[in-house]
């Protein structure tokens, strides 16, 4: 997968969030596993950015298409505080 800069200078800055990932690999992840990670094991100022970086719109699409496939891989507590924060705020947004 091929990311822009921002996403790329992101993944450099929050390594430690991708730990089993191998480091010549981290820069071709998806981004549903960039997501995953980010809303289990990154702190809210990190989330912010990388939502800021991408915007809610498509963070919100990212976490939909988690929901079909591996949504065991997000906590259920975190899974369900951002399905309610993307259809809040993602709606509110596209409305």
């Amino acid at each position: 997968m091929k990311h822009n800069t921002q996403i790329r200078n992101f993944i450099k800055r929050n390594a430690h969030l991708f730990w089993y990932t191998p480091a010549n690999k981290k820069q071709e992840v998806s981004d549903e596993f960039i997501l995953e990670q980010v809303l289990n094991y990154a702190e809210l100022p990190t989330i912010k950015e990388y939502f800021e970086i991408i915007g809610i719109e498509k963070a919100a699409q990212n976490f939909h298409n988690i929901k079909g496939r591996r949504i065991g891989n997000i906590y259920p507590e975190i899974y369900h505080l951002f399905a309610e924060y993307f259809k809040r705020n993602a709606q509110r947004n596209s409305g």
